[in-house]
């Protein structure tokens, strides 16, 4: 997506700028005259053309409905009395459309360690970190009207010493969760006047990883994907790859997304300033988890930290209940399936699903032993790996052109459903590298 919007669907979904309220407007402009982004374009996606994400929502809505339950989440949250523009694209998949607005709604409303304002502001550093000035904006509305110190948006040299020392974890969730270690965790939990509390520390966590993730969503082919699919399947009902074979497969996958260069679109990029008063070191950025020449860092081993067994457990205890919403979140996503493919039905996805989601936790360096990684050089072409590493490590780069490059036959709700799972497994990925030092500190 170009910069300035929030992400492929956001890219799409939000290249139209989040309008700040009237009042918080002036509230702005008296302080110091901040800048606000004005929208680029009009509409929900600047990739998916307005009339067919309203229609594609209407017919499923009309078939599945919004349950009650969504809707007062949806009245609730939208505090300008609409969806805002990612949740218009979410809304081509009413249920995951719930889950998510329940656990968003959570973490930002209901009863939890942090302050309201401070949620926001979170919330505020996080997309900042992507150059995502739409969501910027939402939130620095959100931030004044839950009350806000308008001057902390002048810019992180404003804001209390304790917020301002969640950079170092913001800037290494965003770009390489890898390095987060338990001396991270210790330094921010030290006993200080500006120390952090546990619950306090993971309920900012899963804030910044979750709009660390939102800004990564903004946003013969079809016959010869089938068949590659049913190819596999048979070839793994009539012989199973050792576990030595699976590993070697990994590592292949791992060094040849090394190989999936997005620099190639940098000329539709579209440079903002407006948002650089909240991040620290602008200039630190992904890096390929396995670097030729480098010291080889460590993969992490699915089994040994899981969400399930490890994750879950650790968050809930920490911040109650926000275990379950974010686990929900992530089987829907995960699970959800109309089976069918373009215009193919009785489609089994199972496949392509997990080679979508296991090829992002590849990136950032996580690897499941009972999966053969050759599934996803079969079943992800070229265009959509490099339209994958982008908008998962480079969100503010997202192009039209790299959206519209892969798939060309299937139907914009099944490029949103790829963006959503894109999405959520980022944010597992950065959740696990984060609470797995959590637990190291704690042991």
């Amino acid at each position: 997506m170009n910069r300035g919007s929030a992400g492929s669907i956001g890219s799409a979904a939000s290249a139209s700028e989040y309008r700040v309220c009237s009042n918080c407007r002036k509230v702005l402009r008296q302080e110091k005259r901040i800048r606000v982004s004005q929208p680029l374009t009009r509409g929900p996606s600047a990739f998916i053309p307005e009339k067919e994400i309203v229609y594609f929502a209407l017919k499923v809505m009309q078939a599945n409905g919004l349950n009650e339950r969504t809707n007062l989440l949806v009245e609730e949250y939208s505090t300008s009395g609409r969806l805002d523009n990612i949740t218009q694209v979410m809304s081509l998949h009413t249920q995951y459309l719930e889950s998510f607005l329940r656990s968003q709604f959570y973490m930002l409303r209901m009863d939890g360690p942090l302050p309201l304002p401070y949620r926001h502001y979170i919330a505020i550093m996080a997309a900042a970190r992507h150059q995502c000035s739409y969501l910027v904006n939402m939130h620095v509305d959100e931030f004044l009207k839950t009350g806000g110190i308008a001057e902390w948006l002048n810019g992180l040299e404003y804001i209390p010493q304790r917020l301002k020392n969640l950079n170092e974890i913001n800037k290494l969730l965003a770009h390489r969760p890898w390095l987060i270690t338990k001396e991270h965790i210790q330094k921010l939990v030290k006993t200080g006047e500006n120390n952090w509390s546990l619950p306090e520390l993971v309920h900012a966590v899963v804030l910044l990883a979750h709009y660390h993730a939102l800004i990564a969503d903004s946003l013969s082919e079809l016959e010869a994907l089938m068949e590659r699919m049913k190819r596999l399947q048979e070839e793994k009902e009539e012989e199973e790859a050792s576990q030595e074979e699976m590993a070697t497969r990994f590592e292949k996958e791992k060094k040849e997304s090394l190989l999936v260069v997005t620099g190639a679109f940098d000329d539709e990029m579209v440079s903002t300033s407006d948002v650089s008063r909240y991040i620290e070191d602008p200039g630190f950025g992904y890096k390929d988890f396995a670097r030729r020449g480098e010291e080889h860092l460590p993969t992490f081993r699915a089994q040994d930290y899981t969400w399930e067994n490890h994750g879950f457990s650790l968050v809930n205890r920490l911040y109650s209940d926000i275990g379950h919403l974010l686990d929900e979140k992530f089987r829907m996503v995960y699970n959800l399936t109309y089976n069918t493919m373009a215009t193919h039905e009785d489609v089994d996805t199972t496949m392509l699903r997990r080679a979508l989601f296991n090829y992002v936790h590849c990136m950032f360096g996580i690897r499941y032993d009972d999966y053969d990684y050759g599934e996803v050089n079969q079943l992800l072409e070229r265009s959509l790996k490099v339209y994958i590493k982008t908008v998962t490590c480079y969100p503010e780069r997202t192009t039209k052109r790299m959206y519209d490059s892969y798939w060309r036959q299937f139907r914009h709700s099944e490029k949103v459903h790829v963006n959503l799972l894109l999405m959520e497994a980022r944010m597992q990925a950065e959740l696990l590298y984060a609470l797995r030092a959590i637990t190291r500190h704690l042991t």
